[in-house]
């Protein structure tokens, strides 16, 4: 697949996913295959304004290369202004939010707020396709009624102002993760643009995958929720694709991630940063395994690399002593 100036690898593509997909994260999916990786939602206001914070999800590394970095805003002027900050950074692709349904994104006219405002959207591409000369692409819903027609008139729009790619997510915006995605609308944007469109949504298996490419002849999947705590779901995708027998991803694996990811994560954002986080994001990677309440609450307080490290050899070292349960842990698929 070719977005603008950019080859990918494959047609696997992570999913900007707020307060998950930063550096580390990104990583672990490039690892496991992935051909594209976007970073987490970044405010316009925020980069132009200089915000440190919001400058800091900027970090990148070459091992993670092409790297798409999604930006949210409604001005035109504002957006562009920070569109050329991203490009000034490094990064391969400027993404632009046309979806996020969250009341404090749409109140600001941004994200999925665009849909409905096609005036807005249009001034919005024009000045962002004119302030850099990286490929741009966005990430749109259904629109706000099941109809579809608002993502089919986006999709034109985008086209005609140059932009290189679109990422479809058929949810609508009331609608939120709720529900299924209606594929149907990837087909009818893919039939109404020439530019790649990306299909997103409900894509938890490597055959979810295979269905989704030819039931709407979309040219990449995308893929969210389904790769946290399990980023090797990337490699499983990938192999089907290419007709290679899909690997079984097991416990080991799993908990060889979460080591991998508590160490990246310290040497990003440092021991007490990270492990705050990792009270939370570690119990990811063990959804389905037996007894794993008593894990997540185990880690509920970790402070220091030694001690997440110790939680996760003492949990491991648990399943292997209940060989029988080990045997009947999830295999995914």
């Amino acid at each position: 697949m070719k977005i603008g100036s950019i080859t990918l690898d494959n047609k696997t593509v992570l999913a900007p996913l707020a307060g998950i997909t930063n550096l580390p994260f990104r990583l672990m999916a490039k690892d496991a295959g992935c051909g594209l990786v976007y970073s987490e939602m970044i405010s316009s206001n925020g980069l132009v304004y200089g915000s440190r914070k919001t400058l800091d999800l900027l970090d990148s590394v070459p091992e993670e290369k092409p790297l798409a970095v999604q930006i949210f805003g409604s001005d035109p002027d504002t957006v562009a202004a920070s569109a050329a900050i991203v490009a000034s950074s490094g990064a391969c692709i400027l993404d632009i939010n046309f979806g996020c349904a969250v009341k404090k994104i749409i109140k600001t006219g941004s994200g999925a707020a665009l849909m409905k405002a096609p005036d807005t959207a249009r001034d919005v591409l024009t000045a962002v396709r004119k302030a850099v000369r990286i490929p741009v692409t966005i990430k749109i819903r259904t629109g706000w009624s099941a109809s579809g027609e608002q993502a089919l008139a986006i999709a034109r729009i985008a086209e005609d102002c140059g932009v290189d790619a679109i990422a479809v997510h058929p949810r609508t915006a009331p609608q939120g993760f709720r529900g299924k995605a209606d594929w149907s609308i990837i087909a009818r944007v893919k039939e109404a643009v020439a530019i790649p469109v990306i299909g997103n949504g409900d894509i938890s298996t490597p055959a979810d995958a295979q269905a989704m490419l030819g039931s709407t002849g979309c040219d990449g999947v995308m893929i969210g929720r389904a790769a946290i705590g399990n980023p090797l779901i990337f490699s499983q995708i990938l192999a089907s694709l290419q007709g290679k027998p899909v690997p079984s991803i097991g416990p080991d694996q799993h908990f060889d991630l979460m080591r991998n990811y508590i160490k990246a994560s310290i040497k990003y954002i440092g021991e007490l940063h990270a492990c705050r986080m990792m009270r939370s994001r570690l119990g990811w990677f063990v959804k389905g395994f037996p007894h794993n309440a008593k894990f997540r609450e185990s880690i509920k307080q970790v402070r220091s690399e030694s001690e997440a490290l110790e939680r996760i050899d003492a949990y491991q070292d648990f399943l292997i002593r209940k060989s029988r349960d080990l045997e009947n842990l999830p295999q995914r698929h």
